[in-house]
Protein backbone atom coordinates (compact mmCIF):
# COMPACT_ATOMS: atom_id res chain seq x y z
CA UNK A 1 0.00 0.00 0.00
CA UNK A 2 1.27 3.46 -0.89
CA UNK A 3 2.04 5.78 2.03
CA UNK A 4 -0.45 8.40 0.80
CA UNK A 5 -3.13 5.72 0.47
CA UNK A 6 -2.56 4.83 4.10
CA UNK A 7 -2.93 8.49 5.10
CA UNK A 8 -6.27 8.71 3.27
CA UNK A 9 -7.44 5.61 5.13
CA UNK A 10 -6.33 7.00 8.49
CA UNK A 11 -8.28 10.19 7.85
CA UNK A 12 -11.32 8.17 6.77
CA UNK A 13 -11.15 6.18 9.99
CA UNK A 14 -10.87 9.37 12.05
CA UNK A 15 -14.07 10.62 10.42
CA UNK A 16 -15.82 7.29 11.03
CA UNK A 17 -14.79 7.19 14.69
CA UNK A 18 -15.99 10.76 15.22
CA UNK A 19 -19.30 10.05 13.45
CA UNK A 20 -19.98 7.07 15.71
CA UNK A 21 -19.07 8.98 18.87
CA UNK A 22 -21.31 11.89 17.95
CA UNK A 23 -24.15 9.57 16.95
CA UNK A 24 -24.00 7.81 20.32
CA UNK A 25 -23.80 11.03 22.34
CA UNK A 26 -26.62 11.32 24.85
CA UNK A 27 -26.70 15.12 24.79
CA UNK A 28 -26.73 17.04 21.53
CA UNK A 29 -25.87 14.18 19.14
CA UNK A 30 -25.23 16.61 16.22
CA UNK A 31 -27.07 14.60 13.56
CA UNK A 32 -25.96 16.89 10.74
CA UNK A 33 -22.32 16.43 11.64
CA UNK A 34 -22.83 12.66 11.91
CA UNK A 35 -24.18 12.65 8.34
CA UNK A 36 -21.33 14.84 7.09
CA UNK A 37 -18.65 12.70 8.74
CA UNK A 38 -20.14 9.49 7.33
CA UNK A 39 -19.98 11.11 3.88
CA UNK A 40 -16.40 12.24 4.52
CA UNK A 41 -15.36 8.73 5.51
CA UNK A 42 -16.72 7.36 2.23
CA UNK A 43 -15.10 10.19 0.26
CA UNK A 44 -11.68 9.57 1.77
CA UNK A 45 -11.88 5.81 1.21
CA UNK A 46 -12.75 6.43 -2.45
CA UNK A 47 -9.85 8.86 -2.76
CA UNK A 48 -7.58 6.27 -1.11
CA UNK A 49 -8.63 3.77 -3.77
CA UNK A 50 -7.93 6.29 -6.54
CA UNK A 51 -4.51 6.96 -5.01
CA UNK A 52 -3.73 3.25 -4.86
CA UNK A 53 -4.79 2.85 -8.50
CA UNK A 54 -2.54 5.76 -9.48
CA UNK A 55 -5.47 7.82 -10.76
CA UNK A 56 -5.83 11.58 -10.31
CA UNK A 57 -7.81 12.62 -7.26
CA UNK A 58 -10.18 15.45 -8.10
CA UNK A 59 -10.86 18.23 -5.62
CA UNK A 60 -14.50 17.30 -5.10
CA UNK A 61 -16.87 16.07 -2.43
CA UNK A 62 -19.05 14.37 -5.06
CA UNK A 63 -19.01 10.66 -4.27
CA UNK A 64 -20.66 9.74 -7.57
CA UNK A 65 -17.96 11.54 -9.54
CA UNK A 66 -15.30 9.63 -7.58
CA UNK A 67 -17.16 6.35 -8.08
CA UNK A 68 -17.44 7.03 -11.82
CA UNK A 69 -13.66 7.34 -12.06
CA UNK A 70 -13.20 4.05 -10.24
CA UNK A 71 -15.87 2.24 -12.27
CA UNK A 72 -14.02 3.04 -15.49
CA UNK A 73 -11.35 0.58 -14.34
CA UNK A 74 -13.32 -1.58 -11.90
CA UNK A 75 -17.02 -1.64 -12.86
CA UNK A 76 -17.87 -3.98 -9.99
CA UNK A 77 -17.77 -0.97 -7.64
CA UNK A 78 -21.15 0.08 -9.03
CA UNK A 79 -22.73 -2.06 -6.28
CA UNK A 80 -21.98 0.81 -3.87
CA UNK A 81 -23.85 3.40 -5.93
CA UNK A 82 -27.07 3.37 -3.81
CA UNK A 83 -25.19 4.00 -0.56
CA UNK A 84 -22.88 6.57 -2.12
CA UNK A 85 -25.82 8.39 -3.69
CA UNK A 86 -27.51 8.61 -0.30
CA UNK A 87 -24.33 9.81 1.44
CA UNK A 88 -23.64 12.31 -1.33
CA UNK A 89 -26.56 14.41 -0.09
CA UNK A 90 -24.64 15.16 3.11
CA UNK A 91 -21.47 16.57 1.55
CA UNK A 92 -22.53 20.20 1.85
CA UNK A 93 -26.23 20.71 2.57
CA UNK A 94 -26.33 19.69 6.24
CA UNK A 95 -23.45 21.99 7.14
CA UNK A 96 -25.35 25.20 6.45
CA UNK A 97 -28.54 26.82 7.73
CA UNK A 98 -31.75 25.77 6.04
CA UNK A 99 -30.97 22.05 6.01
CA UNK A 100 -31.31 20.05 9.19
CA UNK A 101 -30.53 16.38 9.59
CA UNK A 102 -32.82 14.24 11.71
CA UNK A 103 -32.04 11.22 13.83
CA UNK A 104 -33.38 9.08 10.98
CA UNK A 105 -31.00 10.79 8.53
CA UNK A 106 -28.12 10.05 10.88
CA UNK A 107 -29.21 6.41 11.24
CA UNK A 108 -29.27 6.05 7.46
CA UNK A 109 -25.91 7.79 7.08
CA UNK A 110 -24.33 5.43 9.61
CA UNK A 111 -25.93 2.42 7.90
CA UNK A 112 -24.78 3.49 4.42
CA UNK A 113 -21.37 4.55 5.67
CA UNK A 114 -20.92 1.17 7.30
CA UNK A 115 -21.63 -0.62 4.00
CA UNK A 116 -19.14 1.54 2.10
CA UNK A 117 -16.49 1.36 4.83
CA UNK A 118 -16.73 -2.42 5.07
CA UNK A 119 -16.45 -2.85 1.28
CA UNK A 120 -13.45 -0.53 1.12
CA UNK A 121 -11.67 -2.17 4.05
CA UNK A 122 -12.22 -5.59 2.46
CA UNK A 123 -10.86 -4.28 -0.85
CA UNK A 124 -7.76 -2.98 0.92
CA UNK A 125 -7.51 -6.29 2.81
CA UNK A 126 -7.76 -4.49 6.15
CA UNK A 127 -9.30 -5.82 9.33
CA UNK A 128 -13.07 -5.33 9.31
Amino acid sequence: MKPLTFEWIEKAEDDWDAALKLYRARQRPHYGLVCFLAQQCAEKYLKAWLEELGLPIPLTHNLILLLTQIKEIEPEWSVLQPELTALNAYSVATRYPGQTASKLNAQHAIRDGKVVRLAMREAFELET
